[in-house]
């Protein structure tokens, strides 16, 4: 998967909307390349292995196919305008550049930034929306959906101009989620995400007698109840249950999807049970 894939499909779900640049799709696209393949203003590149430019197109991948559902499936007045769509797939992109680091900042990786790097997503987007065009009220609409990706994060109870952003965010959050334990590479990649979340907790001095998980064993032991009593709830009750629209044919279809995060939680089980928590490649 690559940013030019994603770019394509980008220009077919959203029609060349005639209420936004034309080339806003080709814009948002190139510039997150530059971002996270260190080549725009002064960031470095991605340095992270679980949260790397792979799962931010993974991601994004998750929001086209909700679109496309969206558009295909909702009545017209319930469904995100084609401008809002691009709005979503800003956010999306964007949604994890808070782990960048900036030229000079070079002790550890951008895993240090996990405790913040919801607001520092935010932060960078507001400062370089605006001159791709997006005017005010747009950019508030892609920041609150950027914040419906952190834990504490939740469109029923945020600020969003219309139903039909609000509804954008819950795509956005959707999509993060999703497109993380849908991956793959997901059960292997759980070793990755353990090391960013202890440099972390180095960073701002968490005592390991308090950190949520103390190995990768405890981890990986606590993925599977993560999907079911975390993920899941929230994927229903915060974020609208707009994963239902990914089911092919909808509404009664299988959800591709969901069948790739139950596999991955089979894995995961199985390796818990006899304690291996090395990735496989």
């Amino acid at each position: 998967m690559d940013i030019e894939t994603i770019r394509q499909h980008a220009r077919l779900v959203f029609h060349d909307s005639p209420s936004a640049p034309a080339n806003f799709t080709d814009e948002i696209c190139r510039l997150i390349e530059l971002l996270f393949t260190g080549q725009f203003w002064n960031y470095q590149p991605a340095d992270l292995r679980y949260h790397d430019f792979l799962h931010t197109l993974q991601a994004t991948q998750v929001y086209l196919d909700l679109a496309d559902a969206f558009q295909k499936n909702l009545p017209a007045e319930k469904c995100p305008t084609a401008r809002e769509l691009q709005l979503g797939l800003a956010a999306i992109l964007l949604h994890d550049t808070g782990y960048l680091k900036a030229c000079g900042d070079d002790s550890g990786s951008g895993a240090k930034y996990t405790h913040c790097h919801v607001l520092r997503s935010c932060a960078l987007s507001a400062s370089i929306l605006p001159a791709l065009g997006c005017l005010s009220a747009e950019i508030d609409d892609i920041l609150g959906a950027i914040r419906s990706t952190g834990l504490k994060g939740n469109p029923t109870t945020g600020k969003f101009s219309s139903e039909r952003t609000r509804l954008l965010a819950c795509m956005v959050a959707t999509s993060d989620y999703i497109g993380q334990m849908a991956a793959p590479g997901y059960p292997d990649k759980l070793a990755s995400l353990y090391t960013e979340f202890e440099e972390a907790d180095d960073y701002i001095g968490t005592p390991k007698e308090r950190r949520i998980f103390k190995t990768p064993a405890a981890l990986l032991a606590a993925t599977p109840s993560f999907w079911s009593g975390f993920v899941l709830p929230r994927l229903d009750n915060d974020f609208a249950g707009a994963y239902r629209l990914l089911a092919s044919p909808y509404p009664s279809g299988p959800n591709r999807y969901l069948a790739a995060i139950e596999h991955n939680i089979g894995i995961i089980t199985a390796r818990s049970a006899t304690n291996d928590s090395a990735p496989h490649v």
